[in-house]
């Protein structure tokens, strides 16, 4: 398997959802960066589960414990390692499929590739692994203060309910007013209300979040196979649940005319700079220094709390209900997910961006 992510600042993760603990080592996070702990215990808060009333259930504190690369307060530009314990499994919620392939799953194709699967929770292949991730992408965050680079995400639709594409029509410093994670408060009980139903029916919903990043410099990316949105997509496809990814305007833009699509370039004093910014910050695959922003569309978690048609080892088939605590919707968990993704990908072009001059 490949667990490391990043080329001069890496993640490399371990665990299990149902194992004693699940962390990893950064390398590569420059020296002298102030490690505010309290910040990276508070964006594992905005993952961590039992945080509301629609999310799962499973009540952990995800406390983070930093072993190695801090020393009075900064990073000492060594390895640095952490873990956060689990401590609230119910491992026994999945003897009923050890045996049974469970629809839309990493089991079939776990037990096809390795001949071994950890059917509790999914073991390796469970989104309780994105911890690591939050980790990685907070210390990311600390070392991109310094640079002002800035990275919100936030929920932008959930099953039909949609926010206007335009992200600059909302205030995305009020992410956090609500639990859904949305910068549109009525939007925001349409879309916990709706998830509340799907919950009581034992169903689940998608639906997209939304990412900026301000402040990025300009050349960041390579102009040939690691153009930055291939980069940022691929960190985003690699997230649990992730079924798509556009940037600026997207799949929406394509029924518009280059006359109509092309980001102008103008002089604001002195300054070169742009009218528009339908290309999300991202021209040639190399950041212009405009803001950049994309789309991530999560589908509906395949844990269902009903019955379903499936399979076991042997090819027979036979019915399967989950047990369990299991989110109805993956959006308002998944938002400091995409953040940390986003922070790991910018700095590590920054950082690579070091090299090309002498």
């Amino acid at each position: 398997m490949r667990n490391s992510f990043g080329n001069i600042f890496t993640l490399t993760t371990f665990g299990e959802s149902h194992g004693m603990a699940v962390g990893g080592v950064v390398d590569g996070m420059p020296t002298g960066v102030d490690i505010d702990l309290d910040f990276i215990q508070k964006e594992l808060n905005r993952r961590r589960p039992g945080q509301s009333k629609i999310t799962t259930s499973r009540n952990e504190p995800d406390k983070v414990e930093i072993f190695s690369g801090v020393f009075e307060g900064k990073s000492t530009g060594t390895p640095i390692g952490f873990a956060v314990y689990n401590t609230n499994q119910h491992s026994n919620d999945y003897d009923n499929m050890r045996s049974l392939f469970r629809p839309s799953h990493a089991d079939f194709g776990y037990f096809n590739k390795y001949g071994i699967r950890d059917h509790r929770g999914g073991g390796r292949s469970s989104a309780r692994i994105t911890i690591a991730r939050c980790v990685g992408g907070a210390l990311a965050k600390l070392a991109l203060r310094k640079l002002n680079i800035d990275i919100k995400a936030y929920t932008s639709q959930v099953g039909t309910i949609e926010l206007d594409r335009d992200y600059t029509k909302y205030d995305l410093n009020s992410i956090e007013d609500n639990i859904v994670r949305c910068p549109d408060s009525d939007k925001a009980k349409q879309m916990e209300k709706l998830i509340s139903e799907v919950k009581a029916d034992g169903d689940t919903i998608g639906g997209v979040i939304t990412c900026v990043i301000k402040g990025c410099p300009v050349g960041l990316g390579e102009p040939e196979f690691s153009k930055l949105h291939a980069q940022l997509g691929s960190a985003m496809l690699g997230i649990n649940a992730v079924k798509g990814f556009e940037y600026g305007e997207g799949f929406h833009g394509v029924v518009a005319r280059g006359s109509q699509q092309n980001d102008v370039f103008a002089s604001s004093e002195g300054t070169i700079t742009m009218k528009t910014n339908h290309s999300g910050g991202i021209q040639g695959g190399i950041s212009n220094g405009q803001d950049i922003y994309f789309r991530v569309a999560f589908k509906p978690v395949a844990t269902l709390l009903m019955k379903q048609d499936t399979v076991d080892l042997n090819g027979d088939s036979t019915t399967i209900t989950a047990r369990g605590r299991h989110d109805p919707c993956v959006l308002p968990r998944a938002v400091p997910i995409v953040e940390a993704m986003a922070a790991m990908v910018i700095l590590d072009n920054y950082l690579i961006n070091k090299t090309i001059h002498i």
